[in-house]
């Protein structure tokens, strides 16, 4: 399984990339796998400043919709519209062309709460 070093994680299974004051969100492979094949990943929050655990949208795949929450306070400042037309990307890669969205962190201390690979990892027991 995948789970690249150089990102941070959340227990929700979300993936977190950081380049200065942007972070870019998606769902972990690990959580895409217990989703199976995605078919809408609804995103209304663009535009929108949320707080830490917020809700932002919801994926759904075949069998379930879940949640997504944001791993860290801020405003979405993009929605990867490609997920539109091509949801399936969040399946197929899941960390790079199916990212979900970017956001201008509001509180970089918050950082520190999020996972390491090797903590996300044994979260999810792998």
């Amino acid at each position: 399984m995948n789970i690249p070093a150089e990102l941070k994680y959340t227990k929700d299974h979300e993936w977190v990339k950081i380049d200065g004051a942007i972070a870019t969100v998606g769902i972990t492979e690990f959580a895409q796998g217990e989703l199976g094949d995605i078919v809408y990943v609804d995103v209304t929050t663009a535009g929108q400043e949320l707080n830490q655990h917020d809700v932002f949208g919801t994926v759904e795949a075949v069998k379930t919709v879940s949640d997504l929450f944001l791993p860290l306070s801020g405003k979405i400042t993009e929605f990867n519209k490609a997920l539109e037309s091509a949801p399936e990307k969040v399946n197929s890669d899941p960390y790079g062309e199916g990212w979900m969205v970017k956001i201008s962190i509001k509180n970089s201390a918050e950082v520190s709460s999020l996972l390491s690979s090797a903590q996300y990892k044994e979260l999810i027991g792998k």
